[in-house]
């Protein structure tokens, strides 16, 4: 089994990506959805998280205030740090789950599509090979705005808190561009690549 991991910057196109490769047969692993059930009523991080930084970071409702805790992580790298320390090797052990159980089954290629995959050392050497999705950091500005009604200024905090582009491209093995492309570009290209995937 060909296993992938897929990164890109925010509004890079990365589930976009993911999800031609899905229709092209891929098994996806999507490390967000896994931190999200996490963190959401009952997730298994909370008690962790209400420990590290109090019970007022969780919602009446039992999940857990993901605005405050990003305002919270983007001020102090200390507390991004204790926070990822709790989540990721959670994450990881449900992304391992995953991927063994789409091993069993048989699947041909699993993607595992993870925001932070340059920024976190741990995963890549679960991987055969890094797609990178790229794209001008005007375009992310755009479409994040686009589809997300955030200000310009509220998008550039965001991507000064991830990796440069130039350090994504620097841990990628395949890079597909989605900046001035059409979605029949991009489905093509990406289809041009996936027998290389294992697809």
């Amino acid at each position: 089994m060909f296993k992938l991991g897929l990164t890109g910057g925010i509004g890079s196109g990365k589930s976009t990506v993911a999800a031609i490769l899905v229709e092209l047969g891929a098994t996806l692993i999507d490390a967000d959805a896994i931190s999200r059930a996490l963190t959401a009523s009952g997730g298994a991080a909370l008690p962790a998280i209400a420990k590290a930084f109090g019970p007022s970071l969780i919602h009446s409702n039992g999940a857990l205030d993901r605005d405050l805790m990003r305002a919270k992580v983007f001020a102090d790298p200390a507390a991004k740090l204790q926070l990822e320390a709790i989540i990721h090797p959670l994450v990881r052990q449900e992304l391992v789950r995953q991927m063994e159980a789409a091993q069993k089954v048989g699947a041909p290629c699993v993607v595992c599509e993870i925001p932070l995959l340059v920024e976190s050392g741990h995963w890549k050497p679960l991987m055969d090979q890094v797609l990178v999705v790229d794209c001008s950091e005007q375009t992310q500005i755009q479409r994040t705005m686009a589809r997300s009604g955030m200000t310009a200024q509220q998008v550039q905090v965001i991507i000064q808190n991830q990796a440069t582009r130039s350090q994504r491209l620097a841990a990628a093995d395949v890079v597909v561009v989605n900046d001035g492309v059409t979605l029949d570009e991009l489905r093509a290209e990406v289809a041009r690549l996936a027998p290389s995937f294992g697809l």
